[in-house]
């Protein structure tokens, strides 16, 4: 559950599906994640983009190993202390794997919540809204309906105000400015891929994958000048996303 979480950080579900079962097939357990080199889950992880992710995964295996026995904690403090693991992240965990009553808050929740109160929501807003909304008892059902109905009926772009069920408690009712676009937590423009730091990094990563780069080949390899290469390359390095030895590149190995 936490793995599949991690991975549809900003990431859509018909790109985790196929990684999601692959890594996990080769990682079954924390014990074997956390065992593994780090390159080796970063190859699995190609596809899925902000290898970070990958990263926050592999040492929060090791916390888990190392703090909780191999188990993934049962308490939102102990989960959010987990590297890479957020509010969002800590909730789903509780909610969907261990049947709590737990309010997560994503993108879509955030958006109909924002509406209904007919005002911007801070992230601390939105989660005490949730909280409040909550049936006790239907946490795990709750969850997903209110998902869903934000995914499919209170859509970003096109919501279906004058079918909603709940249009008599909307504040917004599609009227006038739309809270959500000022709201923490709902989905903004993402900036355009193509010629991105984005791309380039992913361009390196991948080609790691397959072995050792030097370091006069990197700007070749991401399509980028020079100085940009180095720059991004020292990134990666900083990041503990890739291992510089001399004047090669490799993926790391922790």
């Amino acid at each position: 559950m936490l793995v599949s979480e991690v991975m549809l950080q900003q990431t859509t579900t018909g790109r985790v599906i196929e990684r999601f079962e692959n890594f996990v097939a080769k990682f079954p357990t924390t014990v074997d994640c956390a065992a593994a080199p780090l390159a080796e889950l970063l190859v699995e992880w190609q596809g899925l983009g902000y290898p970070r992710r990958c990263r926050n995964l592999y040492l929060t295996a090791q916390t888990i190993v190392d703090e909780h026995g191999g188990v993934v904690p049962h308490d939102l403090d102990a989960l959010m202390a987990l590297p890479g693991v957020g509010p969002y992240t800590a909730r789903a965990v509780l909610a969907f794997a261990f049947g709590d009553d737990a309010a997560v808050v994503d993108t879509n929740v955030a958006r109909v919540l924002a509406r209904l109160s007919g005002e911007a929501l801070t992230a601390r807003a939105a989660q005490e809204m949730a909280d409040d909304f909550l049936p006790l008892g239907h946490g795990w059902e709750w969850n997903q309906v209110l998902m869903d109905f934000g995914a499919t009926v209170c859509t970003a772009r096109s919501p279906m105000c004058g079918s909603c069920p709940v249009e008599s408690r909307c504040a917004y009712r599609g009227i006038g400015d739309d809270p959500a676009r000022a709201s923490a937590l709902t989905s903004k423009p993402q900036a355009r891929f193509e010629g991105s730091d984005r791309q380039a990094r992913g361009r390196l990563m991948k080609r790691l994958g397959e072995g050792s780069v030097t370091f006069v080949d990197a700007a070749t390899v991401m399509g980028a000048d020079v100085p940009r290469a180095e720059r991004l390359v020292a990134a990666l390095v900083s990041e503990g996303l890739v291992s510089r030895e001399g004047g090669n590149l490799m993926l790391p190995l922790h």
